[in-house]
């Protein structure tokens, strides 16, 4: 009689010992996110009204720049401080918890250096503002529903009145809240011109996250769609980016190695 063989069910951890295995996990997850696809950003002013109120949290999309696509008009992006535009603004310190969890995309970014902006220009286009408006890029006026209520899309003021060419590899940005937005108009005389370098760009703003009550999306108004290119121009073509299900696989594939490793 052959010898039998007994097997024996793995002796399945406590979950104490796999505790810190999980929340291990998640941090690098956190922090693997916020470095190549969302990061959150905290509205610190009302530049942006009405898309934006100050104190709202926004989901800032990093991941499509890598695959080679650049900011389009009409998008909301964050940005690094070009050129000194905030200046001597006071800022609060945060807090080391805080920094920790800004770090590792826990909690909104505590970098106070960041601006957020609405695209108006891109490389090549021709932007214009004379009197109150309307705000012309390559010659087609802009229709702005997004202007605060009780602002004109132009300002009659020196830095309101311009007209200008974005050279290559810099965006031309301005606040919705036209007449409360220390914007590319008013930079004018610094080492940019006043305009953003792309690469000084974090992201495109994609999602208002928080507070709950605000969810919305941020989608490029229709008005830009009627915006011609540049002369001698070519039409942009928008890189390939990877579809959100796409996203989610590679986000959840970990968690599904992990359960399937302590479901055994």
């Amino acid at each position: 009689m052959g010898r039998g063989r007994t097997t024996k069910a793995k002796k399945k951890r406590p979950f104490w010992v796999e505790l810190p295995l999980l929340i291990g996990i998640a941090l690098v997850l956190a922090l693997l996110i916020k470095t190549f696809l969302l990061q959150a950003f905290s509205i610190p002013s009302n530049s942006m009204q009405n898309t934006l109120q100050t104190g709202d949290r926004v989901l800032v999309d990093k991941l499509t720049p890598w695959f080679g696509s650049e900011p389009e008009r009409g998008e909301v992006i964050v940005f690094h401080d070009p050129a000194d535009w905030l200046g001597d603004m006071p800022v609060s310190e945060p807090t080391t918890v805080r920094k920790v969890l800004s770090f590792i995309g826990l909690m909104p970014s505590a970098e106070e250096k960041d601006l957020i902006k609405r695209v108006i220009g891109v490389g090549g286009d021709t932007v214009e503002c004379s009197g109150t408006g309307p705000l012309k890029v390559n010659g087609t006026a802009l229709d702005e529903p997004y202007v605060f209520p009780g602002n004109t899309p132009c300002t009659d003021d020196a830095g309101g009145r311009f007209k200008v060419t974005v050279p290559e590899g810099r965006l031309w940005v301005m606040g919705d809240h036209r007449q409360a937005s220390e914007d590319s108009r008013y930079h004018q005389d610094d080492n940019t011109k006043g305009m953003v370098p792309v690469d000084e760009v974090v992201g495109r703003a994609v999602v208002i996250a928080w507070p709950v009550d605000r969810w919305n999306t941020l989608p490029v108004p229709d008005t830009f769609d009627k915006v011609p290119s540049a002369a001698g121009q070519p039409d942009p073509v928008t890189a390939p980016v990877p579809d959100p299900a796409g996203l989610a696989l590679v986000v959840a594939a970990p968690l599904l190695v992990m359960r399937r490793r302590t479901g055994r």
